[in-house]
């Protein structure tokens, strides 16, 4: 009996340094570095690199020993940069021309935060949107100014070349990396085992300065948002919610905007869209069907509010994911 060999795992390469805070080298890790048998997808080969083999202090004071140098960093499918020592240093020459040599050979190249300066250096984001931490937004843009930086938005996927803005964002792109390659069904089981929703609406604007808002007394507005998933394909109002939430509108308004940071129908939205997503990968339903499915009132509706959060319609997305999935 003949079997088939086992399908080839994409490999994914991140790079560390000494002196750097372990976040979003560990959002990496979690992501794309634990065995996920239960997801039955061919799940990553992650390999993280350094300059020079050997142990790196990292912040807190402990230290990694890493085992990878730039060659290895340089020979995976997905490249990562997370990080840069100094946003108003020189990037390592060694790290420009590995970049530059992973990008003219067809590798994905991706940065959170600050790693958006390295590729900024390799000459990989000139003439291209990016994003990176928005408190480096304009050091990035008066740097590098053939890169057109939005500050606005938690990431920007260039196809080859993908930025997400600081910190937490890299977890948003990261999930979209494995929307990308898994699609949403095989995201959302990994942002469930995260305890993170699978898709955030809204940018990093809303994070810029914002106050620390005290945690509600009671599950209110949880609880209203767990009865919309389960009445997703039905019309929902504000009123509608409120009511569960046994709240006014104006009050319902008011706290669900404090604790998610947009408004609740833009909310709901979202999550139509995201219930749309496998609907769109699993099959042949028509798109006009499963934007009644999901609770939009018309099929010109659904494309809108799709284009609008997806950055592609619902027809190019199924095309996208079944082309991937070939």
């Amino acid at each position: 009996m003949h079997l088939s060999p086992p399908a080839r795992r994409h490999t994914i390469s991140v790079l560390a340094f000494d002196g750097m805070a372990p976040f979003e080298l560990g959002s990496v890790v979690e992501v794309f570095g634990l065995p996920r048998p239960e997801l039955e997808v061919p799940w990553y080969d992650l390999r993280v690199c350094s300059l020079e083999r050997g142990p790196l202090r990292a912040v807190g004071g402990f230290t990694m020993t890493i085992e990878n140098d730039l060659d290895v960093f340089s020979s995976a499918d997905t490249v990562m940069v997370v990080a840069v020592p100094d946003v108003r240093g020189d990037v390592a020459p060694e790290v420009v021309a590995t970049l530059q040599e992973a990008h003219r050979r067809g590798a994905r190249i991706v940065s959170i935060c600050s790693g958006a300066f390295a590729l900024a250096a390799a000459g990989l984001l000139n003439g291209r949107e990016a994003t990176t931490h928005w408190q480096y937004a304009a050091l990035l843009q008066s740097r590098y100014p053939m890169i057109h930086v939005n500050p606005h938005v938690l990431y920007v996927d260039g196809d080859d070349v993908l930025t997400s803005a600081g910190s937490a964002a890299g977890l948003d792109l990261c999930l979209h990396l494995v929307r990308k390659d898994h699609g949403a069904k095989v995201a959302n089981a990994v942002a469930r085992r995260l305890v993170i929703p699978p898709h955030r609406e809204g940018g990093q604007a809303q994070f810029v300065e914002a106050a620390v808002t005290e945690p509600a007394t009671d599950d209110a507005i949880a609880r209203a948002m767990a009865w919309s998933l389960d009445h997703l394909a039905e019309p929902i109002t504000v009123a509608d919610l409120a009511r569960q939430a046994h709240l006014s509108p104006r009050t319902f308004i008011r706290h669900f905007n404090r604790q998610t940071g947009t408004s609740p129908l833009r909310w709901v939205i979202t999550q139509r869209i995201m219930a749309s997503l496998p609907l769109l990968e699993g099959g042949t339903i028509p798109i006009e069907e499963i934007g009644t499915a999901v609770g939009f009132e018309s099929p010109v509706t659904f494309r809108h509010h799709f284009t609008r959060a997806m950055k592609t319609s619902p027809s190019a997305y199924r095309r996208t994911f079944r082309a991937t999935a070939s």
